[in-house]
């Protein structure tokens, strides 16, 4: 069943870690099937708090999120997001089936 990485940045605090991290987590797709269903565009919020920015990233399954996610190239990478902002990032399995 598919998986959903969501991030949601809540607060930047260093620019220029969160523009390293910017460059340098492209790399950690290498390898791994990822489908970016939405990367920082317009967002409104429709209830509860505003956020900054977010992104949906779909994966294969759950083990396919944990394997990129824990992958070498991506745990260097989120060190410099780790610096730049404040954020949450959920891991959801999606729904397959039809509604």
């Amino acid at each position: 069943m598919s998986a959903y990485v969501i991030f949601i940045r809540e607060k930047t605090t260093d620019a220029a870690h969160l523009q390293h991290y910017a460059q340098t987590a492209p790399a950690a797709r290498v390898g791994h099937d990822i489908t970016r269903l939405a990367f920082y565009g317009q967002l409104d919020a429709l209830e509860g708090p505003s956020a900054e920015g977010v992104a949906i990233l779909r994966f294969t399954d759950m083990n396919a999120a944990h394997a990129w996610y824990n992958s070498a190239a991506y745990q260097e990478a989120r060190e410099h997001r780790f610096k730049g902002a404040e954020y949450r990032v959920l891991l959801v399995e999606g729904s397959d089936s039809a509604l």
